[in-house]
This record gives C-alpha cells, structure tokens and sequence, in this order.
C-alpha cells in the first residue's frame, strides 16, 4: 500500500498542520503584543529601546514572520512530543527547548554585537512566555476536541 496516500496517515497530517496553524497564531499574536509593549516601555526606559520595534517596516515583518514560522514548528513538533501524554514535565520541556533555543540565540547574537545583557535576557523570557501560550492554546484545542493527539499507533513504520 502507498504510505503517502493512506487516509489514517493523511489524518494525521492534517490534525498537524492544524496544531501548527495555532502555534503560527498564537506566536504571531504574542509578537504583537510584545512588541506594542516593548515600544512603549522604551519610551521610559532607555535600555530596552536597543530592541524595540518602533516602525512597522522591513525589520519588523521579518521578525514577525520569523516569530509566526517558530510557532508553526513549535504547534506541529508539540503536537508529536506530547502525543496523548498527560505528563507535565514532558509538556514544558517542549516549551523550554523551544523558548530556550530561541533566546539564547538572541542572547547570543546580541552579545556579539556588544549589546547590553538585561534586554536580551527579557526577549529570552518573552521567547518562553510565548511557547508556553502556544503551548496553552494547543492544549485547550485538544481538550475541546477541535485537534486530536497524536496517537503512536505505528503509522510511520512497517510491520
């Protein structure tokens, strides 16, 4: 039988793709508010105006469309690690691997261009809040019924 067509396989290609869609969301939506905040908290504070996105221009497409693509990755890889578990540590190392990955790569871009540290460690907690919403919103999806889990029935391997 040809793996690539079979209906249970399509399925769950679909319930992934709808995980990631919400990921996508969610992050996008914390980018705005974040960087509506950081906008105007720079305002007062002088130190966090290094990475505030005041213009909607380039750099600021570029960095939302990066934060929405991080969600998509993060809603379809959630959606695998998690599976039908009900295990806490489980759920929030997928939430820390992502949001850590993605501060400390800011953490550490932005220590080697001679940035001051407390801005960059506030975008790395940003990056944690934001998967852990993400992370939320696919959880209540898949309380309500409206994403299904992933059920490790096999379906990738042959027997």
């Amino acid at each position: 039988m040809n793996k690539v067509l079979d209906p249970q396989l399509m399925a769950e290609r679909i319930e992934s793709l709808k995980a990631g869609f919400l990921g996508c969301l969610c992050l996008a939506i914390a980018f705005f508010i974040t960087a509506l905040v950081n906008s105007s908290l720079a305002k007062y504070f002088n130190i966090l105006s290094t990475f505030s996105l005041n213009t909607v221009d380039l750099r600021w497409f570029i960095s939302a469309g990066i934060a929405a693509f991080c969600g998509l990755l993060f809603g379809v890889t959630y959606r695998y690690i998690i599976r039908s578990d009900k295990n806490f540590q489980l759920k929030s190392g997928g939430v820390l691997a992502f949001g850590l990955v993605r501060g400390l790569t800011q953490l550490d871009i932005g220590l080697s261009c001679g940035s001051s540290v407390l801005p960059l460690i506030i975008m790395g907690i940003e990056s944690i809040l934001w998967f852990g919403l993400a992370a939320f919103a696919i959880d209540t999806a898949f309380r309500f019924g409206w994403i299904q889990t992933f059920q490790s029935n096999n379906l990738f391997y042959d027997n």
